[in-house]
Parts: C-alpha cells; sequence; structure tokens
C-alpha cells in the first residue's frame, strides 16, 4: 500500500517554509499580492514595449494575499477585446479553483558547476541540483512558489501542465515582466488537479540549460496501491561541453539567419535591448560570438517518429542528471509496487523508455487517469509524462531511454539485489516490445470529456523547413500581438495539420485537453505528437479565462517561431 513513510523519492532541498490559509483572492482595484504592479495611467511615447512604465518583480512578501491588479494588471501589447492576464474573469476562475493550505517555496535561478557523473560543467539550474529538488504538494493546496533571479539576464517560471490562472503563467511579455536580475517574483495559484507535472523557464533557450524541477501534486485520496516511487526525469543535454550552448546550438541551427523577434518585451537583463541568451525570440548569440563545436544532427531515422530523431546531436543524455557511465541507482526490494512518475524535459528528443525484465502498468498520461494498460515501452516527446507500475523482480535491471532516432541512450538502474551494472550500451528487449502510443489510451471516467459537439473550431497549418529552419504555424512567425479567438463556456476543437518532414510536440497552456483522433472520449493530455503529414485533433473545455500560448515544445521550433496565442474574448 503506497505510503508516505516508504516512498523513496527525489530529495527535497527547495525550502518548503510554511503553511496557511489562503485569503480569498483580492479584485480589480487592490494591492495585495506578489508580482509587478504597473504604475496608474499607460505609457507615452511611440510604440512602447509591454513593460513601459510597469517596475520589475522586486521581491513582494510571500504572506501576501493574492496577485495585485492596480491599475489592471500586466496587459501585453495586442488588440482590444481580450480577457487580459489579471482581468476579473481570472479572478474569478481561480476563486472557484478554492483556496487551501499554503505551501509555500522557493527556487533560485543561479550559475553553477552541476556534475553529470564525472563530467562537470557550468550551466544555469535551480540551486546547484540537476533536476532541481521537486516540489510536492497535495490537491486542493495553494502553492506560492518564489523564483529569485540569480542569473545575469532575465527569466521566468512556467508550471508546465497545471490548470492555473493566466497571471501565473509564466510567459514573458504575454502574461508577465520578464524577472530582471537580482529580482523575485511569487507564483501564487491553487493547485487543484493531482498528477505529475513540472517546473521550466519559459524564457528563451534557458529549458535546454538545466532550469527545470519535478512538480508532483498528490491525491489525497490515492486511488493507486504501491510501497514507493521513483521520480524520473530524461533529458538531453549541450549547455557547457566544449563551449555549447544552447543559443550557440540555436545559431548554428540558422546558419547565420535572423531570427524572427517580436516578443513585444525587452528581454535585456539592463533594458538595454542586447540580451545573447535569454529572451524569446531573438535569443542567439552577438555576430563573431564562438558558439562551440557544430551539433547539428544529419544523420539518424526514427520509425515511430516517421522522420529524423531531432536536429540536434546532443552529446550526453541523462536521466535524473546522470550520464550512463553513472547512472543514478533506485532501491528497492523484490515484490515492490513501484510508481515511476517519467517525465521528458530534454529540448529536442523524443524518448522511448523501457525497464528491462519488467511489464509496466500504465495508469497515467500528462497527469491524468486512464484505463490501466500493460506495455513493454512508452515513447515521450518533450514534455509528456507518463506514470506506470511495475512490480520488483529479484536483481540488478536497466531503466533506458532509447534517444529515438539519434543512436544514443539515457541509462538508470534499479537493484532490488545482487548482480553487475548492466552496461552503459544495454538494450532490454522490451525496448522492441509492446508499444501502447498515446492515441490509444482511454480516459478514465473521473476526467473523461462528455461527450459534446464543438462549439468552435481552429485550424492550423504546421509549416517550415530544417533548411530554412522556419517553423511556424501557417507560415506567420509568432507576435505577440496575435490572438485566435475563443469563448468562456466553449467546446473547442483544434485541428492540426503537419505540412512539414519533422514531428512536433504540440503543447497548450492552461488547460488539458481530450486526442479525439475520430473517436470521443480519448486521454487528456497538455502535449501531444503530431507526425509528418500527419493530422491531430484534440478537444478542450474554454473554462480557464486569459490568453494562453500554443507552441511546439521543440525548444529550437518554439524559438524560431513555432508559437502562437489562444485569447478569450471578452
Amino acid at each position: 500500500m503506497n505510503s508516505h513513510k516508504r516512498r523513496t523519492l527525489l530529495g527535497a532541498s527547495i525550502t518548503a517554509i510554511g503553511s496557511g490559509a489562503l485569503a480569498a483572492c483580492s479584485g480589480p482595484g487592490s494591492h495585495s499580492g506578489p508580482g509587478p504592479h504597473p504604475e496608474a495611467g499607460p505609457p507615452s511615447g511611440p510604440a512602447p514595449h509591454p513593460e513601459a512604465g510597469t517596475p520589475s518583480a522586486t521581491g513582494t512578501p510571500s504572506a501576501a494575499g493574492g496577485p495585485g491588479h492596480r491599475g489592471g494588471g500586466f496587459v501585453p501589447r495586442g488588440p482590444e477585446g481580450y480577457v487580459n492576464p489579471s482581468d476579473p474573469e481570472v479572478v474569478a476562475a481561480e476563486r472557484e479553483r478554492g483556496s487551501g493550505p499554503l505551501r509555500t517555496f522557493t527556487l533560485t535561478a543561479t550559475e553553477t558547476s552541476l556534475d553529470l557523473g564525472g563530467r562537470t560543467v557550468r550551466s544555469w539550474a535551480y540551486g546547484d541540483a540537476l533536476p532541481g529538488k521537486e516540489v510536492r504538494v497535495t490537491a486542493g493546496d495553494t502553492l506560492a512558489l518564489k523564483l529569485v533571479n540569480h542569473l545575469p539576464v532575465v527569466t521566468t517560471l512556467h508550471a508546465h501542465g497545471v490548470r492555473l490562472r493566466c497571471d501565473m503563467d509564466g510567459v514573458p511579455g504575454l502574461t508577465q515582466p520578464s524577472i530582471k536580475p537580482g529580482a523575485d517574483f511569487t507564483y501564487r495559484f491553487a493547485v487543484q488537479h493531482p498528477g505529475t507535472y513540472w517546473l521550466h523557464s519559459h524564457s528563451g533557450m534557458q529549458l535546454d540549460r538545466g532550469l527545470y524541477a519535478p512538480l508532483i501534486i498528490e491525491d489525497p485520496k490515492e486511488p493507486l496501491s504501491y510501497d514507493k516511487e521513483w521520480v524520473v526525469v530524461l533529458d538531453d543535454w549541450v549547455d557547457g561541453v566544449d563551449g555549447s550552448t544552447p543559443d550557440g546550438v540555436l545559431t548554428q541551427l540558422h546558419d547565420g539567419r535572423d531570427i524572427p523577434m517580436d516578443m513585444g518585451e525587452d528581454t535585456s537583463p539592463d533594458g538595454s535591448g542586447h540580451d545573447g541568451s535569454a529572451g524569446m525570440l531573438g535569443s542567439t548569440p552577438a555576430p563573431g560570438k564562438s558558439v562551440g563545436p557544430s551539433r547539428v544532427l544529419w544523420k539518424g531515422h526514427s520509425y515511430l517518429l516517421r522522420s529524423g530523431g531531432g536536429h540536434v546531436d546532443h552529446p550526453y543524455y541523462l536521466i535524473n542528471g546522470r550520464i550512463p557511465k553513472a547512472a543514478s541507482v533506485f532501491r528497492a526490494r523484490p515484490g515492490d509496487r513501484i510508481r515511476l512518475r517519467i517525465i521528458n524535459a530534454g529540448s529536442d528528443t523524443a524518448f522511448r523508455v523501457s525497464l528491462g525484465g519488467h511489464e509496466m502498468t500504465v495508469t497515467h498520461t500528462d497527469g491524468y487517469p486512464v484505463e490501466h494498460m500493460r506495455a513493454d515501452t512508452l515513447l515521450l516527446g518533450m514534455a509528456e509524462r507518463y506514470d506506470v507500475l511495475i512490480t520488483a523482480k529479484d536483481g540488478v535491471f536497466p531503466l533506458v531511454a532509447l534517444a529515438e532516432g539519434k543512436n544514443a541512450r539515457a541509462l538508470a538502474v534499479l537493484r532490488t539485489g545482487s548482480g553487475s551494472f548492466p552496461g552503459c550500451s544495454a538494450h532490454p528487449e522490451e525496448l522492441d516490445g509492446r508499444f501502447v502510443p498515446a492515441r490509444r489510451f482511454v480516459p478514465d471516467e473521473s476526467v473523461a470529456l462528455c461527450k459534446r459537439p464543438p462549439d468552435r473550431e481552429l485550424y492550423f497549418r504546421l509549416t517550415g523547413s530544417m533548411r530554412k529552419f522556419d517553423w511556424s504555424f501557417d507560415h506567420r512567425p509568432y507576435s505577440v500581438e496575435e490572438r485566435h479567438p475563443v469563448q468562456e463556456g466553449e467546446r473547442v476543437r483544434l485541428t492540426f495539420f503537419n505540412a512539414t518532414d519533422m514531428w512536433h510536440p504540440i503543447h497548450l497552456h492552461g488547460h488539458t485537453f481530450a486526442l479525439t483522433s475520430g473517436h470521443a472520449g480519448r486521454a487528456r493530455k497538455d502535449t501531444a505528437l503530431v507526425l509528418p503529414h500527419r493530422k491531430l485533433v484534440f478537444d478542450f473545455n474554454a473554462d480557464n479565462p486569459g490568453l494562453w500560448m500554443l507552441h511546439c515544445h521543440n525548444q529550437y521550433h518554439s524559438e524560431s517561431g513555432m508559437m502562437t496565442i489562444l485569447g478569450y474574448r471578452k
């Protein structure tokens, strides 16, 4: 039976400062919480950035009330008639989510040395750990997550997959100004639904460094029975290896071409407009700056992805921050029932995952329960998560994450008894066994969307090529001023036609959707793969007002323009 006392978890060096009751959210006109508070009156001057007249986040005390709305809150550049991030509709939706016990944590984004297992690199991380130490709360709690920026550039934080209030979503220039160096910002929101989620930077190429951490929301009425828990975070790694940086690799992929640049805000650390590494769109190094050896992937093919594995030949692939030769070891006893929470935190790599000698029972995808299904291997695109149960056998077993189409792997080890290290090139037969794609999972009836025809349908064509590296929706690079309108209360259907030769993991902020694939009632997710020259269709309920990003979660694609915005009409 599952027990907190018997679970083996990632260490939690993030400071849990305390708990308490959350005060009711304040309405417009009050100033009672964390985050930026614009000065009264509109900014003057031609074509201002959204931050004009808006102070940066400066560490409003965590104990204060909900996000402030003095002067209407942060208002991004764009058309009128849409619900802005801190508007009354957003406050009302958050109030409906409840105000449970307050759980307060602090994350510090900093430059640090990271030991990948015999190879030390300089990078950016939350604290000095990779991944960042997990944040663990219970559904019904209110999370106050203070992000302290000790980086030399601006940053933000996104709680991936969590249905939260729009002004806590962490998208620079759209839901908040960037957090400047030396400043901090407290993200405060109710956590309503249990599941496996994660936290990561939403600024430029920072996700392809070490700025990510697990976010686990426990179920106070957990229906699963298990003895131990293993949080497994997959990643592809390039930063700090022989002079490489993610921004330098992006420059290599563009081969000197200009990257579309319209985030609607000044992403420079000092407001000068010159930032080589932290903005979204336009985050490449200055001309002439060294970008390290070529990391462009020219070969490789994945049958499951119907295309190449990606664009970047990462030198390392990691599980829980460790390279295969120094793999992390999870210890248990034979017969233990173990819950694995698997998170793909990579930027350009889909991983095929199997545990040698074991069958997996899939229980959740992207945090939401599904009817249990047995599988030998699973495919996780970037940002996808799966929860599985296994019954541990006696011995030493490799947990292998094969980097699809890249002829490489990440490795961890389950040890329940005696036996030798499985070896860096371990390839358990399960990797070629029973594979269950996401579209085949059926949601648990407790989370299935009711049958209802869509009130609105939106169509997107995924465009771009490796030659031009001009990824976008409908040949339109991202602009903070663009809105695709939806109305609160609608059932919305999104259809994506992939006109490219590459696969794309599509992510919608602030909502979960149901994969339709021509059938009603498929699995609930927030990120899903659309394969080359194929179609992806999903439905969602428009029940969380605000402005929400829709983008490819290949970091090199999104930073080249494959992002757009769904906006709730007033």
